[in-house]
């Protein structure tokens, strides 16, 4: 049976802040009911208020300044910030249709991403070893511009990725971003890239169709 085309998911654009337990109880409900066959596939794009959340894989000593509320996120990898300025894209995807590839998945994440940030003007990439999306940043060594981190459960995805717009960067202090101490953090807006959350979304879901043939099992060009 062939993949559900785009225009079959549905597409959410928040322009006020959602808070982060509310966005993930809805998330956690919409997994379940995509997962029953009892809602479509969603894709959900929005900004929170200052908030560190902690993957499965967080470790206590790199929560160094709690300075904001710290929740369990569910997801993969370890502490995150997410905040005004950051753009968040929530993708929640029926595998049983799409290749029941988790590594293709995310694979075609980061190369969702990394595409976008070519179309606004930015080179990234992927760095072996390192998760996350990353950039050169101002001092020329590598830092981090997006995050990923998914859970799937019952084939159906949850979380997603995270992109640095132009957030309070030393927000970031207060924890050791996804473990990786040796490299900073970026936004494009340090880079000189002054681009809105509309016009980021625009980019992006003009890229949806590439990103979603990604995920056949023929085309996934893993490394």
């Amino acid at each position: 049976m062939p993949a559900p085309p785009p225009e079959t998911i549905e597409i959410r654009r928040e322009n006020s802040l959602v808070p982060y337990r509310e966005a993930l109880g809805a998330m956690e409900a919409r997994n379940a009911a995509i997962a029953a066959g009892e809602a479509g596939e969603f894709i959900w794009l929005l900004d929170h208020p200052p908030v560190y959340t902690a993957g499965t894989s967080a470790a206590a000593p790199e929560l160094i300044d709690p300075r904001f509320e710290v929740v369990e996120a569910g997801r993969g990898g370890r502490y995150t910030y997410h905040g005004p300025g950051q753009r968040i894209g929530y993708v929640l995807l029926d595998l049983k249709e799409r290749g029941r590839d988790v590594r293709c998945f995310v694979h075609s994440l980061e190369g969702w991403v990394i595409a976008t940030l070519a179309d606004v003007g930015l080179k990234a990439w992927r760095a072996e070893g390192r998760i996350g999306i990353w950039t050169r940043g101002l001092d020329e060594r590598e830092a981090k511009i997006g995050a990923i981190g998914v859970r799937v459960r019952r084939w159906v995805t949850m979380h997603g990725f995270s992109v640095n717009l132009d957030p309070d960067l030393g927000h970031f202090g207060g924890i050791v971003p996804c473990g990786i101490e040796e490299f900073g953090v970026t936004s494009l807006a340090q880079l000189g890239i002054a681009l809105a959350p509309e016009a980021f979304d625009t980019a992006l879901l003009a890229r949806l169709p590439d990103f979603l043939a990604s995920l056949e099992g023929s085309t996934c060009a893993l490394p």
